[in-house]
């Protein structure tokens, strides 16, 4: 029987190591199957005992970035997605601005009357010909972290409110729906209880093959944060300025934006060449 290695994952549990896990990672950043292949090889060879998935997946990176800069960018939009903390607040203007991307209409942070309570804040509401999602963002930091039922409990606890008050009466022609939308994974529960009361759920890796992670790169909507030069006191400025995405960096003129806001051009440079590499332009 081969020799099997423990390693320590995101919640802190054992699990076996897999070779093929490493080689479907690399090929989802979009590396070929040789390149692929190599690296799970050679993290094969490295990986010891009580190595931490975290560890390995920086050494997957580094091996990325010797073989091609783009691909090792592609592959750190997880980490990206915690970078856009420390709270929600930011993961949600960046989820108004996916959603925009695809054609809807996106009111951030509203208040909404329900039939026993006056009013509920609610992430977003979105608009797209007769559709409108009242929708909630969960965003999660931490590694490991999932979404439950509790979370599923009191989402639609608060929309089955909203539906018997008075906000959508005059929308009867529209089909009115909740979504919940995550960084992390839905437990299975969560899953099942969504599936049971008709919560949409979009997260990572679900649904399958149409989760957060593949909206973002088919359509690539990365976030300003997958940019390794961006600087912190940067980043707080794009959002403050609904610059969400590594596109929008591409379409500012950078001397005109370095002098409006009293930066150096010399920090926005580096952004530029790497969303230019990022999304091929």
């Amino acid at each position: 029987m081969p020799y099997s290695i423990d390693i320590i994952n995101s919640e802190g549990e054992k699990e076996t190591f897999s070779s093929k896990k490493i080689y479907r990672s690399a090929k989802r950043a979009g590396a070929d199957a040789k390149t692929a292949k190599k690296i799970a090889e050679i993290i094969k060879r490295e990986v010891f005992s009580g190595m931490k998935t975290v560890d390995i997946f920086k050494r997957v990176r580094e091996l990325l970035e010797e073989k091609n800069f783009q691909l090792a960018l592609k592959f750190s939009l997880k980490e990206a997605m915690k970078k856009l903390g420390p709270d929600g607040f930011n993961f949600e203007k960046y989820i108004g601005r996916v959603l925009e991307s695809g054609g809807f209409k996106v009111e951030i942070n509203q208040y909404l009357p329900g039939a026993c309570v006056e009013g509920y804040e609610i992430d977003f509401i979105a608009a797209k010909d007769k559709l409108i999602y009242v929708g909630e963002c969960k965003y999660r930091n931490s590694a490991g972290e999932r979404i439950d039922t509790k979370e599923l409990l009191a989402n639609h606890a608060r929309f089955s409110d909203i539906l018997a008050g008075p906000y959508f009466k005059r929308e009867k022609k529209k089909e009115i729906k909740t979504i919940m939308v995550t960084n992390t994974k839905f437990t299975s529960r969560a899953k099942r209880y969504a599936r049971c009361k008709g919560i949409e759920l979009l997260g990572w890796r679900h649904p399958y093959n149409e989760g957060l992670e593949h909206l973002i790169e088919k359509e690539k909507l990365y976030p300003i944060t997958i940019l390794p030069s961006l600087k912190k006191h940067l980043k707080d400025l794009f959002v403050s300025q609904q610059i969400m995405l590594a596109q929008d960096i591409l379409e500012i003129d950078l001397p005109i934006f370095a002098q409006q806001n009293h930066i150096s051009i010399k920090d926005l440079k580096p952004l530029a060449k790497e969303a230019s590499i990022l999304l091929e332009v």
